[in-house]
């Protein structure tokens, strides 16, 4: 795994888009970095013209441009090399005197915890969230700066990966530059596995997550069955880590992409060798065994997005009351919900998943209540909207006011969200969420209608 030092790749990806071959010209630095971003970019409105989108709209215009940065930055780890890291950060530190035992830095155990990484799937292209943890044995009284653990293994992270390979990188590399007595690394990915349309639609139980945990070691920690093993994942379990799905390779697929059925609608050959392209700039080689599929199976996922009329889907949903609500008459005065209505959609800035679940308030009278049928589509109103490139705020105005019309005029929606977009580049903010909602009729003017609706909306995740 390093970045490729020559292109050969050279034609036409679409509408006239080119890829130049490397070897044409001789560029800087600076020069080919920003050759190569626009390449990306140039990729990327091909891809966005594949899903019937106006690249010239707001909102998409400078989407070319925030996507490969993200890709960019996700697969930095291609340029950087551990011993820039690690050489300057490896201390003297003594061990026990006159005593028997291991301490310091001839044998006490190093231990760091739940570093948050994420990484880009090389099966499908979207990203993976890894809790990583990091155990070292030092020798010849030399340790190193803890900090460094967590910048070596970002290193192999911010590349295309596998959890395995992740893990096994990991490990043989900071043996290699620290040379201690062993090292100890587990870590727990875990995988979107995002729905098609369909699926959505007909499997309301889908399970969104594939979640695996893998180890690697060397020196004292290559036999899983020594001590030194045992130690490791005693101090983890001690602070509550969960150690016991480790993955089997042979019987158990990593990525949901790969067990999934076939692509069943012809692939734009443009649209491939765009995604092809963009492997390649990120420092890749798309003919590598493990990558052949991937532009396939990434197209797959972000087909489902393909721009429809939607108005016309939406037009076959019935408007009458009675046919959505229960009810024996009433002045409608009862506050009334859905909650939890599952949501899966896609950032149009960075074309990166957003998932998370919706809740619908309106009044009725005492004795309404939303059919299963009423119910299943104010589901299939969220899925409408949710299956296309879109930003939380207008998803959320989008399912108010189709959803009033079912309903009656006095409705709130509130999303609740977490976006791949905010964990996995820039800031990365682990752990943070989004929540919007969108307010009509009473509860437009009524602050004391809208505040009873949020004390009942269940805790997110929960």
């Amino acid at each position: 795994m390093g970045a490729l030092d020559e292109c050969h790749y050279n034609g036409e990806i679409g509408n006239g888009v080119y890829i130049a071959d490397c070897d044409c010209v001789e560029l800087d630095s600076d020069d080919e970095e920003e050759e190569e971003a626009q390449s990306i970019e140039d990729a990327v409105r091909i891809l966005l013209q594949g899903l019937g989108e106006d690249i010239h709209r707001e909102g998409l215009r400078r989407t070319p441009l925030r996507v490969a940065k993200a890709l960019r930055e996700g697969t930095r780890g291609y340029t950087q090399k551990v011993k820039d890291i690690v050489n300057g950060a490896l201390f003297l530190e003594a061990g026990l005197e006159s005593r028997v035992g291991c301490a310091g830095g001839t044998g006490g155990l190093v231990i760091v915890r739940d570093l948050d990484l994420y990484s880009y799937c090389e099966s499908c292209l979207l990203p993976f969230h890894v809790k990583c943890h990091i155990g070292y044995i030092p020798s010849g009284e030399r340790v190193v700066g803890l900090s460094k653990l967590a910048r070596v293994a970002e290193i192999f992270a911010k590349r295309l990966q596998e959890p395995h390979r992740l893990a096994r990188e990991i490990s043989d590399a900071l043996h290699h530059a620290v040379k201690p007595t062993g090292v100890a690394v587990l870590l727990k990915c875990t995988h979107i596995h995002f729905p098609d349309f369909e699926s959505a639609i007909f499997e309301p139980n889908h399970r969104g997550w594939v979640t695996v945990s893998v180890t690697s070691g060397s020196g004292a920690f290559e036999d899983e069955m020594v001590d030194s093993w045992t130690d490791f994942l005693t101090l983890l379990r001690f602070r509550g880590t969960n150690i016991d799905d480790h993955m089997n390779p042979v019987d158990k697929l990593w990525c949901p992409s790969s067990s999934s059925r076939t692509f069943d609608t012809a692939i734009d050959p443009a649209m491939l060798r765009s995604v092809s392209s963009i492997l390649r700039k990120l420092g890749e080689d798309p003919s590598r065994k493990e990558l052949s599929e991937t532009p396939a199976r990434f197209l797959k996922w972000l087909m489902s997005f393909r721009k429809t009329n939607f108005d016309v889907k939406l037009n076959a949903i019935p408007h009458r009351h009675d046919f959505i609500l229960h009810s024996h008459g009433g002045d409608r005065q009862h506050l009334c919900s859905e909650m939890n209505l599952p949501l899966w959609s896609q950032c149009e800035h960075h074309l990166l998943p957003f998932h998370g679940v919706v809740h619908i308030g309106y009044y009725g009278s005492t004795t309404s209540r939303v059919t299963s049928v009423g119910k299943s589509i104010l589901q299939s109103i969220v899925h409408f909207y949710g299956f296309k490139l879109q930003v939380q705020e207008r998803l959320t105005r989008q399912i108010a006011e189709t959803a009033s019309t079912v309903l009656g005029e006095d409705t709130i929606v509130v999303v609740e969200a977490n976006h791949t977009c905010m964990i996995s580049r820039g800031i990365e903010k682990f752990g943070s969420s989004t929540a919007t909602f969108a307010v009509l009729g009473r509860f437009a003017t009524d602050p004391a209608a809208r505040e009873k609706f949020l004390q009942i909306v269940p805790k997110f995740g929960s």
